[in-house]
């Protein structure tokens, strides 16, 4: 919980102020009426009061006030709600090593699976690329809010030599780099973007990370990657197997280097986890949401209770 008026909660100095006063008040009585030698002629003098009663009322009216004194600071809780407008463009590896079955059914096919799931997860708003890359990289779909348009397109991807994971990068930020210049021109604002890149391999051919990262980071792009895979694929080429590992470190770096987000995966449920967090994360922003009128409500009950209480004991209202 947050306050966006925090100076006000200096007026619970003034609670504690009168709680201090209303102590040193029954502690003064006490000292009269120990200096009262006659006990019996005090006692028929003084009616019984209600005690601890009568402190436990005044307690409940001065929770009610600072209680009330919470509500001006204006107390707020942090609420998720969807983003207005965003462009997100999925960069996908469909490179013969997405073959290796590490993964059941398949890399390529947990893979495709998950990719639709993150389709379905993002905010109807947020605007959705697609990228595939292998020896080249393809914009096979412009950042759209036409989704049925991008799940066709990832279940008809196919497989490809090399890996050019740079060359995604790429071409994911021309993709994005042209819907916002057609937005301006119609006169809207370009809306923040990401790149979500999937691999798991190593970068073969076209140009290095390093060179993707100053791109991205020129354009203001983070790109969050998930390294998807395990140590032990291999892959089946002429009968000989051949170890398929997943680059973690170049993936990573990618990720920490342009302001976006790392993940593993190294099962098809893993990676649907991972596309759910990122769909969250992209496709939600928190604000806060104004609570005050809670500890008003709050405030004015317990006000309310104490004063009742302190008239049914004392037949005072404090």
């Amino acid at each position: 919980m947050t306050f966006q008026s925090p100076w006000w909660l200096l007026a619970l100095l003034v609670v504690a102020a009168l709680v201090a006063v209303y102590v040193v008040l029954q502690l003064r009585r006490k000292a009269y009426a120990a200096r009262f030698t006659n006990v019996a002629l005090l006692g028929s003098l003084v009616p019984k009061r209600p005690g601890w009663k009568r402190h436990l009322a005044f307690g409940v009216v001065a929770l009610g006030l600072a209680t009330l004194v919470v509500s001006l600071a204006v107390p707020s809780t942090e609420v998720r709600v969807p983003r207005e407008k965003a462009t997100v463009v999925m960069a996908v590896d469909v490179s013969l090593s997405m073959e290796a079955q590490d993964v059941e059914p398949s890399r390529f096919r947990a893979m495709q699976r998950a990719a639709v799931d993150f389709v379905d997860v993002l905010p109807d708003r947020i605007n959705l690329g697609l990228v595939s890359f292998a020896g080249t990289a393809t914009t096979v779909v412009p950042p759209t809010t036409d989704r049925a348009q991008v799940a066709a397109a990832i279940e008809n991807l196919d497989l490809a030599e090399a890996t050019a994971i740079g060359e995604a990068v790429f071409s994911s930020l021309s993709a994005i780099e042209n819907f916002q210049s057609q937005l301006e021109s119609d006169g809207e604002e370009a809306p923040p973007a990401r790149i979500v890149l999937l691999s798991d391999g190593f970068n073969t051919v076209g140009r290095d990370e390093t060179q993707a990262i100053d791109a991205a980071r020129a354009a203001g792009v983070p790109v969050s990657t998930i390294a998807f895979g395990t140590d032990y694929g291999t892959l089946d080429i002429d009968g000989e197997q051949v170890p398929v590992p997943v680059d973690r470190a170049s993936l990573k770096e990618l990720a920490e280097e342009t302001g976006g987000s790392y993940s593993e995966a190294a099962s098809a449920e893993e990676l649907e986890q991972v596309y759910a967090d990122l769909g969250s994360q992209i496709g939600y922003t928190t604000e806060p949401k104004d609570i005050s009128s809670w500890f008003v409500r709050g405030g004015v009950v317990v006000v309310l209770i104490g004063a009742v209480l302190s008239l049914l004991w004392t037949n005072r209202l404090v």
